[in-house]
């Protein structure tokens, strides 16, 4: 990955304490996964922001090679990284994301 989007990935994560690289918007999701991604933000309550990635193609590969993580959606938080969908559902189901989200948020 070059450094341009090195930069351009850590600014855009930077930016938004909660961030959805995704398929698709927070409003029209182009695949389940990143549904479920906005669905369990929603359900929590909590705000966030989303990357589109089907609408920059450099950004759909270089996010997989900046986490080292081969699928999207992709979720940080307050710049870490916490994995995709089946991640995401594993921790909302036993309350460690409403958790971790509550202690970020709050800082």
């Amino acid at each position: 990955m070059d450094a341009q989007l090195k930069d351009r990935i850590d600014q855009l994560i930077a930016g938004s304490p909660v961030l959805v690289f995704m398929k698709g918007t927070k409003l029209m999701p182009q695949c389940g996964f990143s549904n479920n991604a906005v669905q369990i933000f929603n359900a929590l309550g909590v705000p966030f922001d989303t990357v589109d990635v089907l609408a920059d193609p450099e950004i759909r590969q270089g996010i997989k090679e900046y986490s080292n993580w081969p699928t999207i959606p992709q979720v940080y938080l307050k710049g870490e990284f916490l994995g995709g969908s089946d991640i995401l559902i594993e921790m909302y189901n036993s309350g460690e994301l409403r958790e971790k989200v509550t202690i970020a948020l709050a800082s």
